[in-house]
């Protein structure tokens, strides 16, 4: 019997399609949700309520878990415990800040050794002769930062990754408690954390309450990624983009090609393209927001991605 979430992909409706020189070539198919501030349907495209890995999108609902935990971080910090940071300089400086701050190194990291997520910052790290590391991997300050978690709580430092570690409950928690919905499964992620499974409806809900926090840890959270959006992704990134360009947004991209964004006035939206193909992504995305009523120039930029033909665009990826 196949399950809900796998069927849900597989009747998914086109949202985007991959035009070149006239001739449609792929099509995206996705799920795409919004909701208005108290939690009810704006726009629902495919089963909005089977549940999906987020995967890094869950960053945000993660970091404000571990602010609850005690967690005591410069906003600048914060919003770099709720990344996918690129592997800028900045990025790597502000981890070790992290595990500094509770007396940790990067000998403590448990994620995935890589490369910068960043061309240009992996191809400068490769000159440099460096190998794969933990630090230089996107989700290193997520792992600085449950590290530090576990430091303030006297929770041990070697287990954090294991599901039934406190700080992972109390992750699961935070996460079912903002989107109205149990945990539906948890996996690994691609950095060895766990992952845990809500459906688009109660993610784009939980970010929705996000953006609108006027106070307590979940304001603070929020007001970190709009201060410091270069930190929670970096500055060639469409995230940064669309954070700094529209005023009292949140926003955070996941893999397999998931979006969430909250708006500040409760509002919250939530993409994800079944086939995991990121550059449908940010186009439907935009797309989402302008449906919505949002203007801003940042849409323009991100309404069609490119299609190459000898170097030169030929064509776009547009949203349906």
């Amino acid at each position: 019997m196949i399950s809900r979430h796998e069927q849900a992909l597989i009747d998914a409706p086109v949202v985007a399609v991959v035009e070149r020189s006239g001739f449609v070539e792929s099509v995206h198919r996705g799920i795409v949700v919004a909701v208005d501030a108290g939690g009810e349907l704006l726009v629902e495209r495919g089963d909005v309520g089977a549940p999906c890995f987020p995967r890094s999108s869950n960053k945000p609902l993660q970091t404000l878990a571990m602010v609850r935990a005690g967690l005591d971080l410069p906003g600048d910090l914060l919003a770099l415990a709720s990344a996918s940071h690129s592997g800028e300089q900045f990025h790597l400086d502000g981890v070790r800040r992290i595990l500094a701050s509770a007396g940790l190194t990067e000998a403590d990291l448990q994620n995935t050794p890589d490369f910068p997520y960043d061309e240009q910052s992996k191809r400068e790290w490769l000159a440099a002769g460096n190998a794969a590391s933990s630090i230089a991997q996107n989700c290193s300050g997520k792992h600085a930062a449950m590290l530090a978690t576990c430091v303030v709580n006297g929770w041990d430092t070697t287990t954090y990754r294991d599901p039934s570690h406190p700080l992972q409950v109390a992750m699961a928690d935070t996460l079912g408690e903002l989107c109205g919905e149990d945990v539906a499964a948890t996996g690994v992620d691609g950095c060895g954390a766990p992952v845990m499974a809500v459906s688009p409806l109660g993610l784009a809900r939980a970010f929705g309450r996000l953006a609108a926090a006027t106070d307590g840890p979940e304001h603070r959270v929020a007001e970190a990624i709009r201060e410091h959006p270069e930190f929670l992704g970096g500055t060639r990134r469409d995230v940064t983009d669309l954070i700094r360009s529209i005023p009292g947004l949140v926003a955070k991209d996941g893999a397999e090609a998931v979006y969430a964004i909250g708006l500040p006035d409760g509002r919250g939206v939530v993409v994800k393209i079944a086939d995991g193909g990121q550059r449908a992504r940010p186009v439907v995305a935009a797309a989402t927001l302008r449906q919505l009523g949002v203007n801003a120039d940042v849409l323009d930029r991100l309404a069609e991605a490119p299609v190459l033909g000898h170097g030169e665009p030929v064509g776009s990826v547009r949203a349906v």
